[in-house]
């Protein structure tokens, strides 16, 4: 946790800066990609998920300990090849987990308000939600600990993993060549934000696109993209945003006529996707 609080320091200024470097970019070059209310927003937002993440990341380092404990395998030393396989697994976690947000009710309306904006810029990649499952995702590092990933080698990178998905929050960068078929790049992402029909639910990697070309989850940004919801929240009020999707669940659960139905509107799909 002090690791993540460390590096909190320094990510935060240069989070903000560089959301204030791209609207300023977008000014000079009269493309602007800011709404200013949608940005107070996002960074608002931002602001409390950081602070709620050090919390969560702490979950996840100490039930972590418990899983190195007692599923580790393989045991292997301190090398760049032990940073390069906890990354890897990292990554596949961080896959995993993304697709269950969009695949399940529940943690769907954790996640809506990351796709909450009818912008696409570096602010929206701070736009989190407070509700966010605690931890949940360290069911999903259960390969890290067979490898014998050590939880400091996991404390270490998690943020580091986290805050690289910052970057490619844009619209002001293009396709990259040969890296498209490497990382997730702006491009991609820009794809897993819209709700053109044919992009909904696709590109859920974070760092490495191997995982939608494996699972069949990539597509390709082939024509111009419209961001926000299926049904947009029509509000910059980031604690609306947060809980609307909430407040539908249980309207529709006051609603149900039967424990089944009830149960439907927790973990089955989305009715409505980004």
């Amino acid at each position: 946790m002090d690791t993540y609080a460390n590096m909190l320091l320094i990510a935060i200024p240069v989070f903000f800066v560089s959301a204030l470097l791209e609207a300023l970019y977008g000014n000079w070059i009269k493309d602007q990609k800011h709404n200013f209310m949608d940005t107070v927003s996002s960074l608002t937002s931002g602001i409390t998920n950081l602070l709620y993440d050090l919390l969560g990341l702490g979950i996840i380092i100490v039930s972590y300990s418990f899983l190195y404990e007692y599923l580790m395998i393989f045991k292997i030393e301190e090398t760049i090849l032990l940073y390069l396989i906890a990354f890897v697994c990292i990554d596949f976690a961080s896959y995993c987990h993304h697709f269950l947000k969009h695949s399940i009710n529940i943690f769907w309306n954790q996640h809506v308000i990351h796709h909450s904006s009818e912008e696409f810029n570096l602010a929206c990649a701070l736009r989190q939600s407070i509700t966010n499952n605690l931890g949940i995702g360290i069911f999903f590092l259960i390969p890290a600990a067979l490898f014998g990933v050590p939880p400091k080698v996991i404390s270490i990178l998690v943020p580091l993993h986290l805050f690289a998905q910052f970057w490619y929050h844009t619209r002001h960068i293009g396709k990259l060549g040969f890296l498209e078929y490497i990382i997730v790049t702006p491009s991609q992402h820009r794809v897993h934000h819209a709700i053109n029909p044919q992009y909904i639910d696709k590109n859920l990697g974070a760092i490495f696109c191997v995982w939608d070309r494996i699972f069949g989850t990539f597509e390709p940004e082939d024509e111009p993209v419209k961001f926000g919801l299926v049904r947009n929240v029509n509000t910059f009020n980031p604690t609306k945003i947060t809980f609307m999707g909430w407040i539908d669940i249980f309207n529709n659960i006051k609603g149900s006529k039967n424990l089944n139905e009830a149960l439907y509107y927790f973990f089955g799909p989305p009715k409505t996707k980004n």
